[in-house]
């Protein structure tokens, strides 16, 4: 039996990363992917599902990505049951095996989690990149 999900959406909002109580990290986030038809009024119906991560995978998620960035998602589909208060919930989720950021951060910052000293040490990196290439005429643009 086969159960794989493959998704291509922007995140709705910045992951979220938590760990478990023996220290597993995990992140959840929301995709917004949209359909590959048209509605009667011909716009496209987005869906928003609930994206999980756990480990590695999920530490790098939660600090290079956030809200808007186009992600590829691979992996299997989970289907959970809860009760409360007598009443079934039941959560469908993806448990994502792979992720690819499919775009660039627009304002060249890695993620949610990132803070001004990053940001530092990422424009004195481009300096260096960009005095190793001055010999040459064209312009070159490191795009990190």
């Amino acid at each position: 039996m086969l159960n794989r999900i493959v998704l291509i959406g922007r995140l709705v909002r910045d992951p979220e990363l938590r760990y478990t109580s023996s220290g597993v990290p995990v992140s959840n986030f929301t995709l917004a992917v949209e359909r590959n038809f048209t509605n009667q009024q011909g716009e496209r119906d987005v869906d928003f599902i609930k994206v999980v991560t756990w480990r590695k995978l999920a530490e790098t998620c939660a600090h290079h990505l956030n809200k808007g960035r186009l992600v590829n998602v691979d992996g299997r589909l989970q289907i959970r049951k809860s009760e409360n208060d007598g009443r079934t919930y039941i959560n469908a989720e993806v448990v994502a095996e792979n992720v690819q950021f499919l775009d660039w951060p627009k304002d060249n910052q890695g993620g949610a989690n990132n803070n001004n000293n990053n940001n530092t040490n990422n424009n004195n990196n481009n300096e260096f990149n960009k005095n190793k290439f001055d010999d040459n005429d064209e312009e070159f643009d490191v795009p990190f």
